[in-house]
């Protein structure tokens, strides 16, 4: 059945409809889906066209970044699929005060979703020493790859463009005013990205990227990118983000250690004591996910025997 449909990739969505492209289009077409799909297109997704135009099936999917959506009090926990196929995520944050937390927690969505990172710190044409702050946080997070970049003065670019291989794709993630659209804009050599302004109070802009938009690099790499991302929660655990604590906790006397009083921890005195907090956050923050995912099942399961039961009056 596959063999029949025509394979495309798609370039952004929006409401009911997905641009799409495959080697045959001379240009994007805007599509709808064929009836109910088992999984929702999003922008990365590889994708089945059928003959009448339609999207009528979602290949498997690799390298996902996955996000809890943010919801009120009471209310079912949900996820939402950001970018599909993505071989490396860029994490973005402002110079001369880069938020180390806020890294570590893009870091932990790629890194769930078996993304590599690298960090980018941006507008480093306001500070000195940008590079060395960025080798600090690398060090902290345990990436190997961070840059500081200015899309004013050009400098950084030649290392970020060499992250971006020929046909792999990376993704933006940070939070609005980091820079991300100016940034594209430079990588595409173009103002493709319309961008706002900056406040004077904090340097700090107004994302203007309305939808999560696939585009090709002119080195032939592709760039994901996404609006401002305000909630960042976790939905399934932090990937390898954490692996100097997770190393560390396998020589722990006890295998429940939170690493604070318990005696025989063998993380507590390594790890840098911010970084130890952020992993504490992170991991409150997973329990009380699962929790709530774990009570959705079975409010879900005694919906259906209920239902069932009824059925059978």
């Amino acid at each position: 059945m596959h063999s029949q449909l025509t394979r495309a990739r798609v370039l952004a969505q929006y409401r009911g409809h997905w641009l799409v492209a495959s080697e045959s289009d001379e240009a994007p077409r805007l599509l709808t889906a064929r009836g109910r799909l088992a999984e929702t297109p999003v922008t990365g997704d590889w994708v089945g066209v059928d003959d009448g135009g339609a999207i009528a099936h979602v290949f498997d999917r690799a390298g996902t970044i996955i996000r809890r959506v943010p919801g009120e009090q009471g209310k079912p926990v949900s996820a939402q699929i950001l970018a599909a196929n993505v071989d490396l995520a860029l994490v973005t944050e402002p110079l001369p005060d880069p938020k180390a937390r806020r890294l570590e927690r893009f870091a932990a969505l790629a890194a769930a979703g078996g993304v590599p990172v690298a960090v980018v710190l941006t507008k480093t044409d306001l500070v000195d020493d940008g590079y060395v702050t960025a080798a600090a946080l690398a060090r902290r997070m345990g990436v190997a790859d961070a840059v500081d970049v200015s899309a004013v003065t050009g400098e950084g670019l030649g290392v970020v463009r060499s992250l971006l291989a020929p046909g792999t794709t990376a993704v933006l993630l940070g939070a609005s005013g980091t820079g991300k659209s100016t940034l594209v804009n430079a990588l595409l050599g173009e103002e493709r990205m319309k961008t706002g302004e900056v406040r004077a109070s904090d340097r700090r802009g107004r994302h203007t990227t309305v939808t999560r938009e696939l585009l090709a690099l002119p080195g032939g790499a592709f760039l994901i990118d996404t609006p401002g991302i305000r909630v960042a929660g976790l939905w399934d655990g932090t990937g390898e983000s954490f692996a100097d604590v997770d190393t560390l906790a396998a020589d722990c006397r006890f295998s429940d250690c939170e690493h604070r009083t318990e005696p025989g921890c063998a993380v507590r005195d390594a790890i840098d004591p911010e970084r130890l907090a952020a992993w504490r956050k992170l991991q409150r923050e997973l329990a009380w996910v699962t929790d709530r995912r774990a009570a959705q099942r079975q409010r879900d399961e005694w919906h259906k025997q209920i239902t069932k039961q009824l059925r059978q009056r």
